[in-house]
C-alpha cells in the first residue's frame, strides 16, 4: 500500500516502530470483524483510525490492548509481542495508556480523583526505579498539576464535570512513562470550547511525553487539523497516509460511500 508521495508507508523498521501490526484478523461471535491489516506508527506521530459504524475500528482497538484475541497476524509493541505463551506481557501492555469513549464506574464506589490517578502507578507493580514505591504521592501530585487538575485531589469521581473526568484520565496517563496512547472518540460528550482545551492539551503532552497517538475519530475536520496520518478502516485497511490524500473525496467514498461524500459537500456550500 502506498500514500499520495507514492512513499512506502510500511517503510518503518521494526527497531523505530512503536506499534507493529502485520496481517490482522481478528473474528467476533464467528464473523471476521477486521481482516488482513497491517501498518505501523513511528514514534511522536498522531494518527486518526477512521471508518463508518461497524467497519472494525474499536474491535482493531480493543485487540491491541489485549482484551480480544486475534485469529491471525502479529501485533508488535516495541518490537515485542503483545502475548507470550498466551499471557498479555506486563513490561509491553504499561508502553499503552487507553482513554475510552465513556468512562464507566459504579458511582456508589466513594474513590476521589487522588485514588484514581494512583492506580495507574499501582497498575501492573510499576515502581520508578530510581525512587521506589515512596515516590507515588509525588508522583501523582504532578500528573494532576501538569492538566490543571491538582485541586480536583480530594474529589468523588462521581462528580466531575466531563471536561474534568477528561483531564484526571489524562492524569492517570502521566502518571508513569508510557509511549503508546489510544483514545476512542475520547472528547465525546465535551462542548466545543471543552474539546478545544482536551486537544490544546493533548498536543502539549504529546510532544512533551513523545507520546506515539493512535486515536478512532468520526471528527474528519478536526482529523484534518490534528493529525500526522490516517488509517481509514472498513474490515479491511483501505487505504493510509497523509490527511489530504486519506481524506480525499476517492478514499472517503470507497469507505463510506457516495453519499456520505455528497452529504459533506452539501454541507460545505
Amino acid at each position: 500500500m502506498r500514500d499520495i508521495a507514492g512513499k512506502d508507508i510500511t517503510a518503518i523498521t521494526a527497531e523505530k516502530a512503536i506499534l507493529r501490526i502485520e496481517g490482522l484478523r481478528v473474528d467476533r461471535q464467528r464473523r471476521t470483524v477486521v481482516q488482513d491489516v497491517s501498518f505501523s506508527l513511528g514514534a511522536g506521530t498522531n494518527t486518526a483510525l477512521i471508518g463508518p459504524n461497524g467497519a472494525g475500528k474499536s474491535t482493531l482497538i480493543q485487540a491491541v490492548l489485549g482484551i480480544l484475541p486475534r485469529r491471525d497476524g502479529e501485533i508488535l509493541i516495541l518490537g515485542q509481542p503483545l502475548k507470550r505463551n498466551g499471557y498479555l506481557v506486563p513490561e509491553v501492555r504499561q508502553q499503552i495508556a487507553y482513554l475510552p469513549q465513556n468512562f464507566l464506574f459504579d458511582r456508589r464506589i466513594p474513590i476521589t480523583v487522588e485514588e484514581l490517578v494512583g492506580l495507574g502507578w499501582d497498575r501492573l507493580g510499576f515502581q520508578w526505579p530510581w525512587s521506589g514505591y515512596r515516590q507515588r504521592p509525588r508522583a501523582v501530585r504532578q500528573a494532576l498539576s501538569r492538566v490543571e487538575a491538582w485541586h480536583l485531589k480530594a474529589q468523588p469521581i462521581s462528580q466531575l464535570s466531563g471536561g474534568e473526568t477528561k483531564r484526571v484520565l489524562l492524569a492517570y496517563c502521566l502518571v508513569r512513562p508510557r509511549r503508546l496512547l489510544i483514545l476512542d472518540e475520547a472528547p465525546a460528550g465535551l462542548d466545543a470550547r471543552g474539546e478545544s482545551e482536551f486537544y490544546q492539551l493533548l498536543e502539549e503532552l504529546k510532544k512533551e511525553q513523545g507520546w506515539t497517538i493512535l486515536q478512532i475519530s468520526h471528527d474528519l475536520d478536526m482529523v484534518r487539523r490534528q493529525c500526522d496520518r490516517v488509517l481509514c478502516l472498513n474490515r479491511t485497511l483501505l487505504c493510509q497516509g497523509i490527511p489530504e490524500f486519506a481524506l480525499s473525496a476517492d478514499n472517503l467514498a470507497a469507505a463510506y460511500g457516495t453519499d456520505f461524500v455528497r452529504y459533506r459537500h452539501s454541507c460545505k456550500r
